[in-house]
């Protein structure tokens, strides 16, 4: 069972799925459905948001870079500069989207959050190591 303290800045992933993410104006645009996680690293990349629908029937699930939000103490939720129109006009998304580096790369942008795969510490590895360039960047 997870556990969350208001004095602490650890949270359980548990406790994440399910929490409100708000745009900066303060409308709900969403919840987090899950979190993908980076094997190599470590690192949370994408809190999964759920948004639309009606009684869980019709939503659909749009991966937010992790570091397109933040914990809002006042809300108890996740605040974005992400806007409901975003998400709906977003680069089209299925299963397969994780294994495409050109997608990623297409939704960071859309997003307008840096790629993760720039941040520095990949545990000594370089960016050409952990990801192989694209046909695009060749």
């Amino acid at each position: 069972m997870g556990t969350a303290n208001p004095n602490f800045n650890l949270i359980s992933s548990e406790n994440v799925e399910g929490m409100n993410v708000y745009d900066s104006t303060g409308n709900k645009i969403g919840s987090v459905d899950h979190l993908m996680i980076d094997k190599v690293s470590g690192n949370v990349r994408y809190a999964v948001l759920s948004f639309g629908g009606v009684l869980g029937l019709g939503h659909s699930h749009y991966p937010l870079p992790w570091n397109a939000i933040k914990y809002d103490t006042n809300s108890e939720g996740f605040v974005t500069n992400v806007t409901a129109d975003q998400l709906k006009d977003a680069p089209e998304f299925s299963d397969d989207s994780w294994t495409d580096r050109e997608w990623e790369t297409r939704w960071h942008q859309h997003f307008r959050a840096e790629p993760y795969w720039t941040e520095q510490g990949t545990r000594g590895q370089s960016q050409s190591q952990m990801y192989p360039p694209t046909s695009e960047g060749m």
